[in-house]
């Protein structure tokens, strides 16, 4: 990361004019609007209020925890597949978490950046500490985001939540958005349960309905299989998504049964900016 590559992202959130490098850990535009850069690398670009707070140290931890032992593996595979063929240039992930999955899709080249954006500044964090040619911002993306026109090839959006038109204005004239949602079939069993919240039933048909003014369906997989889980894993997938206050429960499963199978059901769309 350096602060050129950084400010080759984005805009100011107040006037909309391109920022750029000035002096040490600053960014500024032409109008005087000044930002400071974190000495980790990253920038917050949040302004007003909102009504969501990002993920959580703890939260984070449990995901690192499941997914270092490979359980979305077939996911994360299929997401680098997908973004290989684009040959990208800049890859933008909205809700980068950790930087699992923009890892995978990140392909090599000394010219090819990519750029992690998140509402919690600890997952910026840890995404731009985990790949030296991604730049973090913190942002909302409810928010018209504080993003250049064109700016990217790819949008990843993976279980996190969508802002059509900004996508649209973000993604260069041909850009692929690709989403990850869960089916209707995820996590079923811990749901049953009570382990895990309940989901929106139709959200693959709500997700293409909400894009359609803006995106056209290109392509759609799927991926499910069933997995057996010990506790300790349970209490991570738990712990790690919005069913994070659920994890004492989890946590207490039966001792008498040391595993539960648990199916993991994904759609991935990918989207071609109108």
């Amino acid at each position: 990361m350096s602060l050129q590559t950084l400010a080759e992202w984005l805009r100011c959130p107040n006037c909309f004019l391109p920022l750029h490098p000035s002096g040490h850990l600053l960014l500024t535009c032409e109008r005087g609007h000044s930002y400071d850069v974190n000495k980790r690398g990253f920038v917050n670009l949040l302004t007003g209020p909102r009504k969501f707070i990002g993920d959580s140290a703890a939260m984070l931890d449990a995901r690192d925890r499941f997914l270092a032992a490979g359980w979305y593996e077939p996911l994360r595979d299929a997401i680098c597949s997908r973004a290989a063929g684009e040959l990208p240039r800049r890859i933008l992930d909205v809700g980068c978490g950790t930087g699992y999955y923009l890892g995978a899709a990140l392909p090599s080249g000394d010219d090819v950046r990519a750029l992690g954006m998140d509402l919690s500044p600890i997952a910026v964090g840890r995404t731009i500490r985990s790949h030296d040619r991604v730049d973090g911002l913190v942002a909302d993306v409810w928010s018209p985001l504080p993003l250049r026109d064109g700016t990217a090839d790819i949008i990843l959006n993976v279980f996190a939540p969508r802002n059509a038109a900004e996508f649209h204005r973000a993604l260069r004239h041909d850009g692929l958005l690709l989403v990850v949602v869960p089916q209707p079939s995820h996590l079923r069993q811990l749901r049953e349960s009570g382990l895990a919240v309940q989901m929106q039933a139709d959200k693959a048909v709500h997700l293409t309905t909400s894009l359609a003014a803006w995106f056209s369906l290109e392509s759609h997989d799927q991926l499910a299989r069933t997995v057996r889980l010990s506790v300790t894993e349970v209490a991570s997938l738990v712990g790690m998504g919005p069913s994070a206050h659920h994890i004492d429960s989890a946590a207490e499963a039966d001792p008498v049964t040391p595993d539960r199978e648990v199916t993991v059901a994904f759609d991935i769309f990918g989207f071609r900016r109108h």
